[in-house]
C-alpha cells in the first residue's frame, strides 16, 4: 500500500513539473509564428497543468483511510478529478474556436514557421513520454487519476501531430486561412476528449456496473469454487480510485454450523483481499440453501435425494441476479 502511494505521488508530480515546462514550450512556439493552431495547443496544456494539480490534491485526499463520515474511503475524489478535467478541456474547447475562427474569414501571415515547428515537435515528444509513463502507472496502480490524465496528455500529442502536419501544408502552400481551420478541427477533438473523461467520471460517481470487475470476480469465485458455496447471487461490486468494494449472498448448506459459515465467510474475505492488494472491502451475506438449487450443487454430504453432486460453472450474469430471493418470496 505505501508502494502504491508512492509511485502515484511521483507520477502526478512528475506530470505537474514537466507540463509546466511543455507549456511553456507550446507558447514559445506560438509567441515565434502567431499560430491560432499553436495557440490552441498551447491552451490545452494549460489544462494539463491544471488538471495535474488538481490530481495531486485528489490522490492525496484518496488514500485517507475511512472515517466517521466516510464510511466508504475517500477514493471517489478521484472521480471529481477527472471530471474537473473533463470539464476544463470543454471550456477550454469553447475558447480556442472563439479566437481561431475569425482568422479563417481573416488570416493573418505566419512568421518563423521553422522554428515554431521545431519547438512544437520538442514539446509534442515530451509530452508522448509523459502521457505513457502515467497511462502506465496508472494502471499498475489501478489509479483512474493517473489514467485519465495519462489519456489526457496523450490525446494531446495526437492534436500537436494534427496541428503540425497542417501547419507544414500552410508553410508549403501558403494557405494561411487553414491556421484557424486546423484550431477549429482540434477544438472538436478536444471536446471529444473532454466528454469521454466526464462520461468516464459520471459512471464512477453513479456505480454504473463495471463489467470488467463482476467478471474478474466471477473468474476468481470459480477458480477458488469450495463445495460448500452452494450459490452466490445478488453480486454487487464497484471501484472508488484503487478501492473496491464486493458485496453478495452467499447460499451454505442447510445443517452447516455458524462456526463453520463464519469461517467460509472470513476465508472469502481474505480471497478478495488478497486478490486486490489489500484495498477491498468485503461484505458476505449468508443464505440457507433450497431444494431447487440440488441440480448445480456438489456438497457431497447433502441429504436431499435429487442432489446430482455436479457443480455448475457460474456466470457473471447468474452472480448478479437475485433469483435466489425471488423465488423465497414466491415460496419455493
Amino acid at each position: 500500500m505505501v508502494e502504491i502511494d508512492r509511485i502515484q505521488q511521483r507520477a502526478i508530480r512528475i506530470s505537474f513539473v514537466l507540463g509546466i515546462f511543455i507549456l511553456l514550450l507550446k507558447f514559445a512556439a506560438y509567441f515565434i509564428t502567431n499560430s491560432s493552431a499553436l495557440l490552441s495547443d498551447a491552451l490545452e496544456s494549460i489544462i494539463n497543468v491544471v488538471a495535474s494539480a488538481f490530481a495531486m490534491w485528489s490522490i492525496h485526499v484518496a488514500k485517507t483511510p475511512p472515517d466517521a463520515d466516510h464510511p466508504y474511503g475517500h477514493g471517489k475524489v478521484e472521480y471529481f478529478s477527472a471530471l474537473l478535467e473533463g470539464v476544463l478541456i470543454m471550456v477550454a474547447a469553447a475558447g480556442i474556436v472563439y479566437a481561431a475562427f475569425p482568422k479563417i474569414l481573416n488570416p493573418d501571415v505566419l512568421q518563423q514557421l521553422d522554428m515554431g515547428l521545431a519547438v512544437s515537435v520538442l514539446a509534442s515528444g515530451l509530452n508522448l513520454a509523459l502521457g505513457l509513463y502515467l497511462v502506465r502507472q496508472g494502471r499498475k496502480t489501478n489509479s483512474i487519476t493517473l489514467v485519465a490524465d495519462g489519456k489526457h496528455v496523450l490525446a494531446d500529442v495526437y492534436t500537436t501531430g494534427g496541428v503540425l502536419l497542417g501547419l507544414v501544408v500552410v508553410w508549403i502552400s501558403g494557405w494561411f486561412w487553414m491556421d484557424g481551420a486546423i484550431a477549429c478541427v482540434v477544438a472538436l477533438n478536444i471536446v471529444w476528449t473532454g466528454y469521454g473523461l466526464v462520461r468516464q467520471a459520471v459512471k464512477g460517481l453513479m456505480n454504473e456496473a463495471d463489467s470488467a470487475l463482476t467478471q474478474e470476480i466471477t473468474r476468481l469465485l470459480n477458480e477458488n469454487r469450495q463445495p460448500e458455496w452452494i450459490s452466490i447471487h445478488k453480486l454487487r461490486a464497484w471501484q472508488a480510485g484503487r478501492f473496491v468494494n464486493i458485496d453478495f449472498h452467499l447460499v451454505l448448506p442447510k445443517d452447516i454450523s455458524f462456526e463453520r459459515s463464519q469461517a467460509i465467510v472470513n476465508d472469502l474475505e481474505e480471497l478478495f483481499r488478497q486478490h486486490f492488494g489489500g484495498v477491498a472491502e468485503v461484505l458476505i451475506k449468508t443464505d440457507i440453501c433450497f431444494d431447487d438449487l440440488c441440480g448445480g450443487c456438489a456438497f457431497e454430504k447433502c441429504p436431499e435425494p435429487d442432489h446430482n453432486g455436479k457443480a455448475v460453472p457460474w456466470s457473471e450474469d447468474a452472480l448478479r441476479a437475485d433469483l435466489h430471493h425471488k423465488k423465497a418470496r414466491e415460496g419455493a
